[in-house]
């Protein structure tokens, strides 16, 4: 009975964790690395799809489930278990995703064909994600399934977004039996919408994620649900108020499930109940085919789902995600149309981490504005053009263009689709049992490791922080290793350290970059090429200003 992590160990994306006993292999999760992450790991898969039984899924998330498509292409013939909520998601976000692939690798291939070279294949289509579909067979919440006669799952809410579960594997081999948990990402209390993690009670084993894991959410308590939405529509309310003031846009780089929608909750809450003052209504623009299409599953998904504020919405005949100034952008003319409005609007755009999609168009045309605000409201992965941004970047690059950043840069809070480290701890500490041992996963390296010495050496757990393909026998749980107590900074320091020597690396890439660039203005001068002349000065001028911008940081 072995247990193998193929992603999300020590870093955030990528989750896929492989389960063998007798015979079956199952995959939890198969999800899409991003950011550092991707150049981590690359795409491949580490086994033969085709030796895959099945795959149970967490949830829709692309990096839980963005792999999925490749799984069939490159020949697997299993079933995929989930949510009834989750396969309707995944049916219109795995399609999203093969749009992207798609776009990107046209994108990469323009520029292979003009340096002569062959051109490469999407890791899968629109058309392959489709075909997927046929592969999953959704579940209620609470309700047990055999996959074998000795493998029974069963799903239970994790609170993170519509559908989303933790997994409770129970495994016969050998004459033992082991319950594994997998925790999926756990939700944070009192969001609007959807319900609260469910706290289970058993378990032998436990995959928990721990995004979380260094940190707390803002401390605050909150008597009900009504109490939570109202503070962080008030919260909101402050940035449109204030922002509309100075006549700039309030622009919402959001996740199309699950984020966008708590966000048109908050927003119809606060025009129903005028936070704004002298402001009864407002437009707001849904930018993204994907969120749109979300915001429909989640009217086909409501009983079992919505929690109990949501529902006294739904009992009156409303719909807790409309309201008359909401306006969805479908086509690529309306979303252009936005950036020629004269009045102030709310845009929420996908991705939530900047790095695709219609959101780089609207920062693009705001964040050099002082007038306006960007409201981040989701986690940012190292690496992703959203992280940069939080940071505290003084520019950035959108589309080869170089765009310096001047407008508000705020953070949502209270907002958080994850549980902090608190409710990791609550979740964590509900089992009546004592627990075999807890892998940490579904973290940067700092924080999953320092959270897995906590559990540790402080809530005496055993636990520790898997590394990508490390393998474990659960039938020999007295040889897993324990985590060492260790604080945050202990465990960025050696990441700072590694990331010195990378730089240093890439010293020798700078210089490669430098004397391509001078042997082909060299090419283009010889051959008087205008048009490439521009294209080649526009990439000098980048890098150029680049340099200069961390020379005026960094230089002394």
């Amino acid at each position: 009975m072995n247990i193998t992590f193929f992603g999300a160990a020590r870093m955030v994306t990528g989750s896929c964790t492989l389960v063998e006993s007798g015979g079956t292999r199952i995959l939890v999760d198969c999800g899409l690395p991003q950011g550092n992450d991707e150049k981590k790991v690359g795409m491949d898969f580490p086994f033969s799809p085709s030796s895959i039984d099945y795959i149970l899924l967490t949830h829709a998330h692309i990096d839980h489930s963005g792999r999925i498509p490749m799984m069939v292409r490159e020949g697997f013939h299993g079933t995929v278990h989930t949510t009834d909520a989750t396969a309707d998601l995944c049916s219109i976000m795995l399609s999203d995703s093969g749009h992207i692939q798609e776009m990107e690798t046209e994108w990469v291939n323009r520029k292979r064909r003009r340096d002569g070279k062959s051109e490469i294949e999407p890791i899968y289509t629109v058309e392959d994600a489709r075909n997927s579909m046929e592969y999953f067979i959704g579940h209620e919440y609470g309700r047990s399934f055999n996959l074998t006669e000795d493998i029974q799952v069963t799903f239970t809410d994790a609170g993170h977004i519509l559908g989303s579960s933790s997994i409770q594997l129970h495994i016969r081999e050998q004459g033992e039996e082991r319950l594994i948990v997998f925790s999926g990402d756990i939700g944070n209390t009192d969001q609007p919408i959807i319900n609260d993690p469910v706290f289970l009670k058993q378990a032998d084993f436990v995959v928990m994620e721990s995004t979380y894991g260094d940190r707390l959410h803002p401390p605050v308590e909150f008597a009900s649900q009504q109490e939570s939405t109202k503070s962080r529509a008030l919260e909101l309310a402050s940035y449109i108020e204030n922002t509309f003031k100075r006549g700039g846009n309030v622009i919402i780089p959001s996740f199309a499930v699950g984020r966008t929608q708590e966000i048109l909750y908050l927003l119809r809450y606060i025009i129903d109940h005028r936070l704004i003052r002298g402001l009864d209504s407002f437009p707001v623009y849904l930018d993204s085919p994907l969120a749109i299409e979300a915001t429909k599953v989640f009217g086909r998904n409501i009983i079992g789902y919505f929690d109990e504020e949501a529902m006294k919405i739904v009992e009156k005949g409303e719909n807790p995600l409309r309201f008359p100034s909401l306006i969805m952008s479908v086509t690529a003319d309306d979303s252009r149309a936005i950036n020629f409005l004269k009045e102030s609007a709310v845009i929420i755009s996908a991705s939530g981490m900047c790095e695709a999609g219609r959101i780089k168009h609207h920062l693009k045309h705001n964040l050099w504005r002082p007038e306006s605000t960007v409201v981040f409201c989701g986690y940012q992965a190292n690496g992703t053009l959203g992280r940069s941004i939080l940071d505290g970047a003084k520019n950035v690059t959108i589309f080869g263009e170089h765009i310096d950043v001047k407008s508000q840069i705020v953070r949502l809070e209270g907002i958080s689709g994850h549980a902090d480290q608190k409710g990791l701890i609550r979740w964590v500490s509900s089992f009546s049992n004592r627990l075999k041992h807890v892998f940490v996963v579904h973290g940067d390296e700092s924080v999953a490791r320092f959270f897995a010495g906590y559990l540790q050496n402080v809530v005496e757990v055993n636990a520790w922080a898997p590394q990508i393909n490390q393998s474990f026998d659960l039938l020999e749980e007295q040889s897993l290793p324990a985590a060492q107590s260790e604080s945050v900074w202990i465990a960025s320091q050696e990441q700072l350290k590694e990331s010195i020597t990378v730089l240093q690396q890439q010293m020798n890439a700078l210089q490669t970059v430098i004397d391509r660039m001078k042997e082909h203005s060299d090419t283009v001068i010889e051959q008087q090429d205008s048009k490439k002349s521009r294209r080649l000065v526009n990439a000098i001028t980048r890098l150029a200003l680049e340099v200069e911008d961390l020379h005026s940081r960094w230089g002394g």
